[in-house]
């Protein structure tokens, strides 16, 4: 999963929010020196991840990428789960996803120095171009992918990964809302 779905499956409280969001951007040195409800974050972070690469319905995803993006499909599937996530998000949510993006970013101003301490200084451009919002728009993800395959040293095509979804739309959105119910369960669980 990727920050949409670790920013809803916080459950509402800020630290765990904080930690959940930051375990990515952060060391286990770094982890080890946030106060203890940060760490509850990226503890829950680590179960999702975990949880999520294990999932009988996320490998039948991955396994379908693998012949175009080989041992990356976990994580471009994490954004296109993002993706469904926020195509899908009236069945997940009460709120809407802008509701959700606002809220979360205001916890994120209110961290702001967590983020700074641990040398994450991007957030303030992430909340401006309401990047958890742009999970909806299938251009803006395919920027992200873009984005991802100018890091790489070899030729990915990362950003041909929202075409793969779109051949078979309907599976990886099968598999995604047979996988999603079953993480909030492991998460209000944990």
């Amino acid at each position: 999963m990727n920050y949409l779905a670790h920013t809803y499956l916080s459950s509402g409280d800020e630290e765990v929010l904080i930690g959940n969001f930051i375990a990515d951007f952060i060391n286990g040195k770094q982890a080890r020196t946030l106060d203890e409800p940060y760490q509850k974050g990226i503890s829950l972070h680590r179960k999702i991840d975990s949880f999520t690469d294990e999932h009988i319905e996320f490998r039948k995803g991955t396994k379908r990428l693998s012949k175009h993006h080989s041992k990356y499909s976990p994580v471009v599937l994490d954004i296109l789960y993002d993706h469904l996530l926020a195509i899908n998000w009236e069945s997940y949510s009460k709120m809407t996803l802008q509701e959700h993006a606002t809220q979360s970013y205001s916890v994120f101003e209110r961290h702001i120095d967590v983020f700074i301490e641990q040398g994450v200084e991007h957030i303030p451009k992430m909340i401006s171009h309401n990047f958890l919002v742009s999970y909806a728009d299938v251009d803006k993800v395919k920027y992200v992918l873009g984005r991802m395959d100018h890091r790489t040293r070899f030729e990915s095509q990362f950003v041909n990964a929202m075409d793969h979804l779109q051949e078979d739309f309907d599976s990886y959105n099968k598999e995604f809302n047979i996988f999603f119910p079953e993480m909030i369960a492991v998460v209000d669980a944990h």
